[in-house]
């Protein structure tokens, strides 16, 4: 019988297993759904099943830059436990998923993992994932992606604070120099650092115009409930508006590593003629719901998993 492809995604969702593994399953078991989740489990797979309830709200923001291709990656990948978060398999399995991206630039999460993992073409992504489930007792999903590839550009990423943060970053107008890759990674530690005034844009021009005026409306009414005479509220919240751009436009915050400068005005000083086209943020596990449990019983828990 032939089996469609929004049935074989929902058994993938429910029970973490491969692609191909799930299509058999519904394959030998007519279409069932239960009975397939069953036969996936008599295959070995139940260890991997059994995670897919609980709450992956940990985990790396890892990052991957590709000099023969000129590709930029920054990827969110979370877990259950910081424990498992840190270490060295976890972070490897984070990189090899990285490389995958820059190397195939797949165009989401779905696509990402139909591909033939590039250490091991006999499993996929989605294969190496249930893998890893089964081995390291956690449920694993990968959350988010970002590649940036410009023809004649230049991509820099940061990892800050151990993959709690991340940033990927494109600029142009200049050739690829030793200068110019410290002045693009200094942007990326700017935007990695600035929380909480966070970078909504890189210049005035970007921001929406619906925000600036939502951002006005907020200052008039701050003003009035100040008591302030409406003659002069005007002119406050044009003043106020240059500190809120000073917030939310990455040029024109104060430069973490020198205060007595603008973002804009380290560029023009060090790499004059470079442009800054696009950026992106992670923080890790933002919206996500997390759980609450006992640092020493998870150690234990930890523990006794990575001996069996």
């Amino acid at each position: 019988m032939e089996i469609s492809a929004k049935v074989v995604m929902e058994l993938r969702g429910r029970t973490g297993a491969g692609m191909m593994d799930c299509k058999k399953a519904l394959k030998a078991v007519e279409g069932d759904m239960e009975k397939a989740i069953d036969y996936l489990r008599e295959k070995g797979l139940a260890a991997a099943a059994k995670k897919q309830s609980r709450i992956a709200a940990e985990g790396l923001v890892a990052g991957y830059i590709c000099d023969e291709c000129n590709a930029g990656v920054l990827l969110e990948v979370n877990c259950e436990t910081d424990f498992v978060a840190k270490t060295d398999e976890y972070n490897e399995l984070c990189q090899d998923i990285a490389m995958q991206i820059a190397k195939d630039a797949p165009a989401d999460v779905d696509a990402l993992l139909a591909l033939k993992y590039l250490k091991d073409e006999s499993m996929t992504i989605a294969d190496l994932i249930t893998a890893k489930v089964a081995k390291i007792g956690e449920k694993i999903t990968i959350r988010r992606f970002e590649r940036y590839c410009p023809e004649n550009g230049i991509v820099d990423c940061y990892i800050h604070m151990g993959g709690k943060v991340g940033v990927l970053v494109e600029a142009e107008g200049l050739e690829k120099s030793e200068e110019v890759s410290e002045v693009i990674h200094d942007v990326a530690l700017q935007i990695a650092a600035a929380s909480p005034a966070v970078a909504e844009a890189i210049s005035r021009d970007q921001i929406d115009p619906s925000l600036l005026e939502h951002e006005k409306e907020i200052l008039i009414a701050q003003a009035r409930n100040e008591g302030k005479p409406e003659k002069i509220i005007e002119k406050m919240v044009e003043g106020r508006i240059v500190k809120f751009y000073k917030d939310v436009c990455l040029l024109e915050q104060p430069f973490v590593k020198d205060a007595d400068m603008n973002v804009g005005q380290m560029i023009d000083k060090k790499a004059k003629g470079l442009k800054l086209v696009k950026f992106t943020r992670y923080k890790m596990g933002d919206g996500l719901e997390k759980k609450v449990s006992d640092l020493a019983a998870e150690v234990a828990e930890q523990t006794a998993a990575m001996k069996k």
